[in-house]
């Protein structure tokens, strides 16, 4: 029922990972509104449906979320604890992070979880974390987002040693704010290959495996990067500097459709956060991520205790 477009854009999306991927999915939501939109995709009884009444509005910024036990995020989350299964969701970023910290619960030692989003780079990937779940963390709890990515990057992304490093205003020691100056006397002595403080235009260098920031500086980071890729595309594509095919294959590269969502590090079960502006492709990308994450991340960080399950 989240996003901006709702079950127009969630459901065939739903479709798309069930048909293309073969992701075993449940919807959560409203019976009514789901039932018709699979009649009207020709997918009538083709997937499972769960009632859920209650739906949590996408300025819902968290714990009123919580205080809805019936709506489509708390069933959803239960349901997803309850088999086994990876929860993914459109809806409101911070009313989800509640709802899942609630239900699915925090790893051992997790202070907060983090979303993590695998950008590509120069050189392969880079781990952007936290890119939303924590708009205000402490400086140890950036800290341990450095072992939250790390860990991702190792299990998921195959990265033997992740180098790890602080998103900040310079690359010298001691720059920053009071929050990124304090992260950075911490992540020393963690035991991740702490690189030091890298800046803006080292993200999608590849200059480190895993960038760590807060969660408001992840989100503007990651929106300004999908911002500027389809800007300088299309500035290109104006300019006739380049074929417009090889323009499209650089940009899905960034698109929400290619990356799907971001995974929500740091809990006892498997969560993706999908842009609130996802269509039905980036729909069913999320769903091929949380079946993969479920099944090949194996981190304790990363991953619930009970084998992959189906999508909810």
């Amino acid at each position: 029922m989240g996003g901006d477009h709702g079950p127009a854009e969630t459901v065939p999306g739903a479709l798309a990972a069930r048909r293309e991927h073969g992701v075993p999915v449940t919807l959560v939501g409203r019976a009514g509104e789901l039932h018709r939109e699979l009649r009207r995709h020709g997918a009538a009884g083709e997937v499972g449906v769960l009632h859920a009444g209650d739906v949590v509005p996408m300025a819902e910024r968290g714990a009123g979320a919580a205080a809805r036990p019936g709506s489509s995020l708390m069933v959803g989350c239960e349901l997803a604890r309850r088999d086994g299964a990876a929860f993914v969701s459109a809806g409101s970023t911070g009313a989800v992070v509640t709802c899942a910290v609630r239900v699915l619960g925090r790893r051992e030692g997790v202070l907060r979880p983090a979303l993590a989003v695998a950008l590509p780079s120069l050189t392969g990937a880079t781990v952007l974390v936290d890119a939303g779940a924590t708009a205000d963390p402490t400086p140890e709890m950036v800290a341990q987002f450095a072992l939250l990515g790390a860990s991702y990057a190792r299990n998921v992304l195959g990265v033997g040693d992740p180098s790890v490093g602080l998103l900040s205003l310079g690359s010298e020691p001691g720059k920053g704010n009071r929050l990124a100056r304090e992260a950075a006397r911490l992540l020393p002595a963690l035991p991740v290959r702490f690189h030091g403080n890298v800046e803006g235009h080292d993200v999608l260098a590849g200059t480190v495996d895993v960038v760590v920031t807060d969660g408001f500086t992840g989100n503007v980071v990651l929106k300004n990067v999908e911002g500027s890729v389809r800007t300088t595309l299309e500035l290109v594509a104006r300019a006739g500097i380049a074929a417009p095919e090889r323009l499209r294959e650089v940009g899905r590269l960034y698109a929400a459709e290619t990356h799907g969502g971001a995974a929500l590090l740091g809990l006892a079960g498997t969560a993706v956060v999908a842009h609130g502006s996802s269509r039905s492709a980036a729909i069913a990308r999320a769903c091929v991520v949380a079946r993969d994450l479920a099944a090949e991340s194996a981190p304790a960080l990363a991953r619930g205790p009970a084998g992959p399950g189906p999508v909810t």
